[in-house]
């Protein structure tokens, strides 16, 4: 599998678990919405109805009491209009009932209001009638108990509502408990195969360079022997693969430096110049090793920097003095510039001047003779700009967005490797910087990278 599908897949996994986590928590969520209005809208409000209509109950006996010991007709009115009100509740209530029992009760305390009702009215007609003893006996015997009844009734539909209450509270409870351990409980698996994919990758890929490394520095010293044993069909597979190669034909060529160097004995002309094109092409072969091991450190991040605080125009001084020769072999203008004072940056000075020798070194080869190639140092307050400007071909406008990508190059029949912009950019990026391009085709380009100071 190529090392881009490993890396997503690792992030499929983890965007697939975090969606499913997200859409549960979103039913979660909604779920005690659910259950939150359901308490809101109907729950306590009929908690409430059925409490003030059991509190009316001992108020309307009261007023009985009243109007048939003082005969008084207003208290009769008094008892009519809350005997009213409380057939509304009573018949309000049949909207919030939602089991068998609390139907059953208020219909046990809507029959018992009724008899209630027409007791009291019997009370009443006999008070009118003059008959005050069989009044008392009525309202103390049979209404009082049917008042009694009512009572129990809607006290005992107020509990069974109240126990709805507590009940929906506790649902609540339980589904906020559920969706925090499920949401966490995702969100761990997510972040656990997240860094368990990351850190696979990242340790494939440090053991892999670790291993290009030391194989670099066994064919620096010229005791490389056995091939790299990178297993695997990705890329770090093919350039531990391709690296192997590389270096099998470096050994082959390598007697051509014994033969250059008259180790086996003197060489006639045509020996000598054979063997200096051998070892040209040997040479040539191992800076692109070293130029393809650059990138593969850039792109995992694990390119050594060594920080120290060094002068920028030091280093551009010292790039254009060892390409001068280049440049007037060419028939190209080299110049330098400043604009500015204080070039002072902590930075690693190898890397930038090896910024510095891509740039001009590409601006000389895609300059024509006669040509101007200027290595400008601009000091811009917290910045320091390396621009790089020549009066060249110029780049294609469709090639500009992918001038800095490995292997790519805008003009391929002028040589090169196509990894020294990419190279340019890593390391500005190392340095926390940045690299950006302008070109017009036919006129010239101008690279600039920008550095932080520190």
């Amino acid at each position: 599998m190529r090392l881009a599908s490993k890396i997503f897949l690792t992030s499929a996994v983890v965007v697939v678990v975090l969606g499913v986590v997200g859409i549960l928590s979103l039913r979660a969520v909604g779920r005690l919405a659910s259950v939150n209005r359901e308490i809101t809208t109907r729950t306590v409000p009929a908690l409430r109805l059925a409490a003030s209509t059991r509190d009316a109950v001992p108020a309307l006996v009261r007023l009985e009491a009243r109007f048939l010991v003082l005969d008084d007709t207003r208290f009769i009115g008094a008892w009519n209009e809350r005997a009213d009100r409380l057939r509304a509740s009573l018949i309000r209530l049949r909207e919030y009932t939602t089991t068998p029992q609390e139907s059953r009760l208020l219909e046990e305390a809507t029959e018992s209001f009724e008899r209630y009702y027409g007791t009291v009215g019997q009370v009443q007609t006999l008070l009118a009638r003059g008959q005050r003893v069989r009044a008392a006996a009525l309202s103390e015997g049979a209404s009082r108990a049917l008042a009694d009844r009512i009572e129990a009734n809607l006290e005992a539909l107020t509990e069974s509502m109240h126990a709805d209450v507590l009940q929906a509270q506790a649902e609540v409870a339980r589904l906020e408990a559920r969706t925090w351990s499920g949401v966490l409980l995702a969100l761990g698996a997510a972040v656990g195969l997240a860094l368990i994919g990351s850190g696979l990758i990242a340790h494939r890929l440090t053991q892999s360079l670790q291993k290009l490394s030391a194989a670099t520095s066994a064919v620096a010293a010229g005791s490389f022997e056995e091939p790299i044993a990178v297993e695997g069909r990705d890329e770090v597979g093919e350039l531990a693969r391709s690296f192997s190669s590389m270096a099998r034909e470096l050994r082959r060529k390598e007697g051509a430096h014994l033969l250059r160097d008259r180790v086996s004995g003197p060489l006639n002309d045509k020996q000598r110049r054979l063997a200096e094109i051998i070892a040209a092409g040997a040479d040539r072969l191992l800076g692109l090793v070293n130029q393809i091991l650059e990138v593969s450190r850039l792109r995992a991040g694990v390119l050594p920097i060594q920080r120290v605080r060094l002068d920028l125009d030091k280093v551009v001084t010292r790039a254009v003095e060892e390409l001068k020769p280049s440049a007037d072999h060419a028939g190209v203008a080299l110049e330098r510039e400043r604009i500015g004072e204080d070039f002072v940056l902590l930075g690693d000075e190898t890397r930038l001047l090896q910024v510095v020798v891509n740039l001009v070194s590409n601006a000389i080869r895609f300059t024509k003779r006669g040509g101007r190639v200027v290595a400008r140092l601009v000091s811009t307050g917290p910045e320091l700009e390396i621009q790089v400007e020549d009066t060249g071909i110029g780049i294609p406008p469709a090639e500009l967005p992918h001038v800095f990508e490995p292997y790519r190059q805008a003009h391929g029949d002028r040589g090169g490797t196509g990894l020294g912009l990419a190279i340019v950019r890593g390391v500005a990026q190392a340095h926390g910087g940045r690299v950006t391009v302008e070109s017009h085709e036919g006129k010239g380009s101008r690279f600039t990278v920008l550095l932080p100071r520190s």
